[in-house]
């Protein structure tokens, strides 16, 4: 069963930097697109970077020049390099195939919060 495994998350000052991580058990990564979601308080969960497996990227337009996602097949993680944070960023991010596969569980997520 493949697990996904976040981290990296903390209390940043507004214009800050995170680098979070997703570690993942299994070769989803060699096969799948990979992306970093966020769902923060009374909202919906939403895609904000992906990543194919080749490596091509793309971003929501509230990231774009802020977050950079890279991902290593070999150590079977994703990162995402989040610049510039604004408190809006605040959420709980979490990592999953891009498109979601049903039977791979979310994992427990890594809180972001953006606050001075």
């Amino acid at each position: 069963q493949v697990q996904l495994v976040e981290s990296g998350g903390g209390l940043v000052q507004p214009g800050g930097s995170l680098r979070l991580f997703c570690a993942a058990s299994g070769s989803i990564f060699r096969i799948n697109d990979m992306g970093w979601y966020r769902q923060a308080p009374g909202k919906e969960r939403e895609l904000v970077a992906r990543i194919t497996s080749g490596g091509s990227t793309g971003y929501v337009d509230s990231v774009k020049g802020r977050f950079t996602i890279s991902r290593d097949n070999a150590k079977n993680t994703v990162y995402l390099q989040m610049n510039s944070l604004k408190p809006e960023d605040a959420a709980v991010y979490y990592c999953n195939t891009v498109p979601i596969i049903q039977t791979i569980s979310w994992g427990q997520g890594t809180q972001v919060t953006v606050s001075s």
